[in-house]
């Protein structure tokens, strides 16, 4: 009895690969491949929008066919109890629905691609790896978030992919989240304007495009337990209003929703985040899937809003089909969730261009990838300008730490990107997770920049030892670090093991000592004003090591801005309030209990309030009147830049904002000019906000005009009882500067009065 599930699961292979062998027309059904035209097929016709093509293949559709489409497949798509051939067309990704091929209408092959593409061994044995998504918001650079969308997008479709489950866009409440290098920082319209364009540079390559987590998934800890408690104002003007502008930006063909409960209901049934707000409000016409494991119920879920579970059929498959035909599941509710997945798929391209498996263009995609880190790292300190370094002066090198003679870290978990095939370097820490390291050498890249000096290298283990070849070199480099993953959040945002003790003698034992970090998240730097250069490069990718070596020569100016605030102490974080339920405590093993339970066996949940409510990074440091170590917004460059010429115009409420920037150096180089509002008193807000940006390239002694329109929107609250954004009356200051505590120009406007047209005033003599 105990081997008859696997002599089946036998059976049903050798079965498939004889019809393999046989018969290349069924096989060839069975991939998906479109087989008929725009007579048989009339919605195959891509003249008729995406909705009326739904509508037409949902009308010839049985009942099982739509239930189908509304659940995975398991995982990788290879659940050898079905009868469906899934091994012969999933594609080996984390998630496949099974498609229609009498209809015409593929399958969808789902993989993670939040920083790369991660892929299964099936579909080659590479893909790009990127700067983390923190990283690309640090750039500040619209165009740069759409041409990483857009890498990925032909790197999904070379592996055979047609639909990305990248696009995480939640807010860092709390720096130490594991997954804050899959986000995008603090802010709202930072985070969703970078999220919307990298979606839609994916979505114009022909693949449905996802953003997730749908909402409030702010930490890993207890995340599939959680149950955040927060106010509907605060809700909407900061985790909301980033998800809102990403949709704007892309009209994403997806939202995953989240494993956490928001107000006593989960994000998988909660009518209010699904129908309420995404459908009514928002307009959304793509489906919502869940995230893998996700879904909480049957009828209360496809009521909410829910679409699609992933990865497996728990309760949207025998079991929606059966509230289906009682009547439990309205039927003209059942046909909208397949008319909304069938909709993405049209309007997504993925019909009318199907994928194709082909070789990834490695040179190129690297080149972009490097570009795109060197945009990224942030220059946080230059005293003396130490930076950048002049290879015809340099004797000695020292090059310190963090495994810097063979590799850069990267982030891991669902986002997890493989390094090339055979240089795939793991260093164990802490036991049963691994930390992937890519294969590039900031040692090798020195080198390359520095050919006629001596360059040496330390590991950085006994901080006394690197000291001592500190001592005997022109200038030390030292690299630091700290591994992030999704499952886990960082204890402290202090670097782990002996780095800081490391830096500190080092840094006493050589006056040109330079840190490089590569982080995923804000690091504590007690050592920072003890070092001459500091430079934040994230998780740098493929090309980390080259970017971060033609930074520190000079070869690129560095431009990026912190997307999230450095904290000086840990202990000025916000503190929200968690509330454990009773023992017992969960299990290691949670997780994966989870993705397999059966209805009732959800452990109880612990309570998380967000007190802070609107108070998110920056904005709870300046309500509070914290200092912190480098602002939100914040990054040096190898020239200056003077604002100057403040302009703000206001008519019938709508603000545009222009100024002049000079670059009063003598390097070419990139400054963003950073617009901030601090509302009308009686809106409640004691902080100010960023409203908008503009980057501007400018050669030495160039100056240009900024000029940009501000949405009434980000100038707006959330008036709950209008269920609407309300631009309050009065007077507001707009400031313009370099960031968000560096804003040297500044104007009172008032703003929803008569007079507002000629009403803008300087304030303090500016």
């Amino acid at each position: 009895m105990n081997l008859h599930p696997r002599a089946r699961r036998i059976a049903i292979l050798l079965g498939l690969l004889a019809l393999v062998a046989v018969s290349p027309p069924l096989v060839r059904h069975a991939l998906n491949e479109p087989a008929g035209n725009v007579h048989q097929f009339p919605w195959l016709n891509p003249a008729l929008s995406p909705g009326v093509r739904a509508g037409l293949v949902l009308k010839k559709m049985t009942l099982d066919e739509k239930i189908s489409l509304l659940h995975g497949t398991h995982w990788h798509g290879l659940d050898l109890d079905t009868w469906n051939l899934n091994l012969l067309h999933a594609n080996g990704g984390v998630g496949y629905v099974v498609g229609l091929p009498r209809l015409g209408i593929p399958g969808i092959q789902m993989t993670n691609a939040s920083y790369g593409v991660t892929r299964n061994p099936r579909n080659g044995r590479y893909s790009t790896a990127l700067p983390d998504d923190l990283a690309l918001a640090a750039t500040w650079d619209k165009r740069a978030a759409y041409a990483y969308g857009a890498l990925l997008g032909r790197e999904l479709r070379a592996l055979g992919y047609n639909m990305s489950l990248g696009g995480g866009v939640n807010l860092a409440r709390d720096p130490r989240d594991g997954r804050t290098f899959e986000f995008f920082g603090e802010d709202p319209i930072l985070a969703g304007t970078m999220a919307g364009e990298m979606v839609a540079g994916t979505q114009a390559q022909h693949v449905i495009g996802n953003i997730k987590h749908f909402a409030m998934n702010d930490q890993e800890t207890y995340r599939h337990r959680l149950n955040v408690h927060i106010g509907e104002r605060a809700m909407r003007e900061t985790d909301l209003l980033a998800f809102e502008i990403g949709l704007r930006i892309s009209h994403a063909g997806a939202v995953m929703c989240a494993y956490n409960s928001v107000n006593d209901e989960p994000s998988c049934q909660n009518k209010y985040l699904l129908t309420d707000v995404l459908r009514k409000d928002w307009k959304f016409r793509g489906f919502v899937l869940s995230d893998w494991g996700a879904a909480h119920s049957t009828v209360r879920a496809s009521a909410a809003g829910l679409d699609q579970e992933e990865p497996s059929s728990i309760f949207y498959g025998e079991a929606l089909k059966r509230a289906a035909l009682d009547g439990r599941v309205p039927m003209v509710q059942l046909d909208e969730h397949v008319r909304r997945i069938l909709r993405s798929e049209f309007a997504c391209g993925i019909v009318d261009h199907p994928p194709v498996k082909s070789p990834i263009d490695v040179g190129r995609d690297l080149k972009i990838s490097q570009h795109l880190a060197e945009k990224s790292i942030v220059l946080l300190r230059n005293q003396h300008a130490q930076l950048p370094l002049d290879a015809a002066k340099l004797h000695t090198i020292a090059v310190i730490g963090a495994h810097a003679d063979l590799a850069m870290i990267s982030g891991a978990g669902s986002a997890q990107v493989d390094p090339q095939a055979g240089t795939d370097l793991h260093f164990a820490n802490p036991p049963k997770r691994r930390e992937v390291w890519f294969p590039t050498s900031p040692l090798q890249a020195v080198r390359a920049q520095a050919p006629h000096a001596k360059v040496e290298y330390n590991p950085g283990t006994d901080p006394a030892a690197a000291a001592a070849l500190a001592r005997t070199a022109d200038v030390a480099i030292v690299f630091v670090y700290q591994w992030e993953s999704e499952g886990m959040d960082l204890p402290t945002l202090s670097l782990p093991g002996d780095q800081n003790a490391l830096v500190e003698q080092v840094a006493a034992a050589n006056p040109h000592t330079i840190v490089v970090l590569e982080t995923g998240s804000p690091a504590l730097m007690p050592w920072a004003s003890k070092v001459s250069a500091i430079l934040e490069a994230w998780y740098a990718g493929n090309r980390g090591a080259e970017a971060v070596a033609n930074v520190l020569f000079g070869e690129v100016n560095p431009s990026a801005k912190l997307p999230i605030t450095f904290p000086l102490r840990e202990a000025d974080l916000p503190q929200p309030t968690v509330v454990m339920p009773p023992p017992p405590q969960p299990s290691v093993f949670a997780h994966l209990a989870t993705l397999f339970r059966r209805p009732g066996t959800e452990l109880p949940p612990v309570q998380l309030y967000y007190k802070q409510g609107l108070l998110v990074g920056y904005k709870w440091y300046q309500a509070k009147r914290k200092p912190v170590l480098f602002a939100f917004g914040f990054g040096l460059s190898y020239t200056t830049f003077h604002f100057s010429g403040l302009r703000v115009k206001v008519v019938d409420g709508r603000v545009s904002v222009n100024c002049t920037i000079k670059n009063t150096g003598n390097r070419a180089g990139a400054e963003v000019a950073e617009v901030y509002a601090s509302l009308s008193p009686s809106a409640g807000e004691p902080f100010r906000r960023l409203v908008g940006w503009q980057r501007v390239r400018l050669n030495p002694g160039e100056s240009k005009q900024v000029s940009l329109k501000i949405p009434a929107q980000y100038l707006s609250i959330f008036d709950v009882a209008k269920n609407a954004w309300s631009l309050v009356p009065g007077e507001y200051t707009l400031f313009v500067g370099g960031s968000s505590q560096n804003l040297p120009l500044r104007k009172r406007v008032r703003i929803g009065e008569k007079s507002e047209a000629s009403s803008a005033k300087p304030v303090g003599g500016f």
